[in-house]
């Protein structure tokens, strides 16, 4: 072969070697639509997920609200007293905690609702869920320790 057709068979070469736009368009088209099939699945999966790790939570707190109420004699005033010591317990009564303050959010970084007296229980405890406000529906429906 002579340098010519060698120096022709790479001109070609480096045109094919690229992707035109319209390559390039329908790639990106198809990775849209495969995203908007994918993602809408995988945050109702979160939110559930979500859920899940709120109502383990909330059963978490029940347990150490017991276990206060049987130390103590009283169910305490705040969820704050389940972390730290109580201004009417004195030093050498005091057990340490087994939760830490973190422990007091839901999945969503709001503190959990605690009421004492309950108006379903002896007290009431909840996460206000995804939309951070009481009441709602769906996945934005509360979750609490009456419900469910």
């Amino acid at each position: 072969m002579s340098k010519k057709t060698n120096q022709k068979q790479w001109t070609r070469y480096k045109r094919r070697s690229g992707f035109t736009l319209v390559e390039i368009m329908v790639v990106v088209i198809v990775i849209g639509v495969l995203a908007a099939l994918i993602v809408p699945t995988f945050l109702g999966r979160a939110q559930k997920a979500k859920r899940s790790v709120a109502k383990q939570k909330i059963g978490t707190i029940e347990s150490a609200i017991n276990l206060f109420q049987q130390d103590y004699s009283r169910f305490p005033d705040t969820l704050e007293e389940l972390v730290s010591k109580p201004a009417d317990v004195a030093d050498d009564d005091w057990l340490p905690p087994s939760m830490k303050p973190k422990d007091l959010k839901d999945p969503w970084g709001n503190a959990f609702v605690y009421r004492y007296p309950g108006e379903h229980w002896a007290f009431d405890l909840l996460s206000l869920g995804a939309d951070g406000q009481e009441g709602g529906s769906g996945e934005n429906a509360d979750v609490t320790n009456w419900g469910d």
